[in-house]
């Protein structure tokens, strides 16, 4: 038991200090190119923080596993919003930037709006189970396409950096992102691998287990990075981060192996699920087109939802 602990501490460390060096990497890119910093948190730091979801709805798909496939990405989204978005605005006020709130934060809502559709097959036909085809898959995909022309759209608007502000040389920024992106993913898997074991040893259940540890530990390199890049002052890579994670999560880590390898049928999952990730995207939208930010008083807002949730789903 003490060398779990000792390893879930070491991968704390790795997973945090990973986080610290790739903001800075991925804030050098921006600057080098002269690209906005949210369209880096909506790309490099969105995709490569979803690597551990990616990763586990291919081997979950390929084994047969398809309800955890589904589990994984509706869990993370919903965790992405109200625990990440909710702990970084309480360590300090998010702003959000108008371009944000006018369209990348639609577009969350789109998807979001669009898996939970797709997912519905028994509400629009009482004789059909919840399936989800090849499709369907194709269906996210083709709408991920739109929204990658979007994002070489943004990358054509250069952005002006200050003439006194010290810029990270390119290779240094490129070396930083790799380097931080791998001790995120290394340090995300051995601290759901040691809290893995060192749960099973305390003697609790294998539900318990996947409701709670692993899906916190897939989402652990998108907390951690974004509460780095709030304290930082990266409020965009921040906000980009959870953003282009939730799409990325609908349109690759779902649409791309669906498409490939097939669809699943008869899916289990509870509505309540589809439900609150709808609210999610929709409370995160509201709070920012008020007043282009999202305060410490709605980041506890999203907590509080969280909790509940959360309750439900574990005694519930």
């Amino acid at each position: 038991m003490l060398l779990q602990i000792i390893l879930l501490i070491v991968g704390f460390v790795i997973l945090i200090k990973g986080a610290d060096i790739f903001v800075d990497g991925a804030s050098g890119i921006a600057k080098n190119f002269k690209i906005s910093k949210i369209l880096i948190g909506l790309t490099i730091v969105a995709f490569g923080t979803s690597a551990p979801e990616f990763a586990v709805s291919v081997k979950s798909l390929l084994s047969g596993s398809g309800d955890i496939v589904f589990g994984n990405v509706i869990g993370s989204n919903i965790l992405n919003i109200l625990l990440i978005l909710g702990v970084s605005s309480c360590v300090h006020t998010l702003t959000v930037k108008n371009n944000t709130v006018k369209k990348e934060l639609p577009i969350t809502l789109l998807f979001t709006t669009l898996i939970s559709v797709l997912l519905s097959d028994h509400l629009f036909d009482k004789n059909l189970s919840n399936a989800f085809t090849r499709s369907d898959g194709v269906v996210l995909l083709l709408f991920f396409l739109v929204f990658i022309y979007y994002l070489i759209s943004m990358m054509r608007k250069k952005v002006e950096v200050e003439e006194n502000e010290e810029i990270m040389k390119l290779p240094k920024a490129l070396i930083f992102t790799v380097v931080g992106i791998v001790a995120i993913v290394l340090g995300s898997n051995l601290v759901v691998e040691e809290a893995s074991l060192l749960a099973k040893e305390i003697g609790i259940s294998e539900r318990m287990i996947s409701l709670t540890i692993i899906a916190l530990g897939t989402s652990l390199p998108e907390l951690v990075t974004s509460t780095v890049a709030t304290k930082k002052g990266e409020y965009d890579i921040a906000i980009g981060n959870v953003v282009g994670s939730n799409i990325f999560n609908i349109g690759i880590v779902i649409g791309l192996p669906i498409a490939l390898f097939g669809g699943v049928n008869n899916l289990t999952f509870n509505m309540i699920d589809l439900i609150v990730m709808i609210i999610s995207a929709l409370l995160l939208f509201l709070f920012s087109f008020r007043d282009y930010r999202i305060s410490r008083k709605e980041g506890i807002s999203f907590l509080v939802l969280f909790i509940i949730y959360y309750s439900y789903v574990i005694f519930g």
